[in-house]
Formats: C-alpha cells, structure tokens, sequence
C-alpha cells in the first residue's frame, strides 16, 4: 500500500505550512471527512521550539510540532499559533492533505478544487475581456458619430 522508508531514510518529503491552506474553510470541513485517516503507528510527532514574532512566549516553549508519517517520509512542521495542542491540530490536517497529495496526484481532493477555481478565475478574466472590448467598441463608434455629426 505504501512505499516503505526507514525511519532514517534520506528520501524525506518535508512541507511547513505559511497558512492553513489557500482553499476556504468551508470547503476545508466538507472535504476532511473524504481525507484519508490516520494510524497513530504509523506516525512520529515531537515538539520543538519555534520561531518568529511572539517573543517570549514562542521562543520558550516548544509549541511548534513537528509531525513525520513513517511509511512514506512526509514530514509536516506547523507553527501557526502559540498553543501547542491547536499547532497539533493543524499539523494532522495537514499531513491528511498531504497524503492525498501523495496518493492520488492530480485527482487528490484539494487539487481538484484547486483546478476547479482556477478554472472559474480564467473564465472571469476572459468574461471581463470580452467586456472591457465591447466597450472599446462602443467609444469608438460614438467618437466617429461625434466626428461625423459636426460640420467642417
């Protein structure tokens, strides 16, 4: 079912996550339940010591966590919040997205959404150029009215 790594295998997917995703949370919700789950043997989780703004209270505490799926070597480090139990949280979704992504390629959920969107983003913009040329069209037509209408 999956390809096999060594623990310490060198072939290591890693992924830090910016943001939760570009895909809205509703969408999010409604697609988790269709992610693949997880077994807890199968993964290794440990805590670390973030970084970036928060000051004393990043810097100290180990809230940033870092999570490995041993069977295929993707590792998802989250350091969104300073909880470390919400860092958690974010951390498995993640790795869910991330296995999808390795198993199903371009047919994994998010990616299909993600085609879906850029789908209706290209079809707005060519709506929008049709447009902003009909009124091109228009602006000529009614300078030469203009034009043709006065006397010389």
């Amino acid at each position: 079912m999956f390809p096999m790594f060594d623990q310490y295998s060198s072939n290591v997917i890693l992924y830090r996550s910016k943001s939760t995703t570009t895909i809205s949370d509703k969408h999010r919700r409604k697609l988790q339940s269709q992610l693949p789950d997880l077994e807890e043997d199968d993964l290794v989780e440990s805590f670390v010591r973030g970084s970036g703004p928060g000051g004393q209270a990043t810097n100290k505490t180990n809230n940033c966590v870092v999570i490995k799926h041993l069977p295929t070597g993707i590792v998802v480090k989250c350091h969104q919040t300073r909880s470390q139990s919400e860092n958690q949280k974010i951390a498995r979704v993640l790795l869910k997205e991330k296995l999808d992504l390795y198993h199903n390629g371009e047919n994994s959920i998010f990616e299909l959404l993600k085609k879906d969107e850029m789908k209706k983003k290209m079809e707005k913009k060519r709506k929008t150029k049709i447009k902003l040329e009909k009124l091109k069209s228009l602006k000529a037509t009614l300078k030469e009215d203009e034009s043709s209408e006065e006397p010389p």
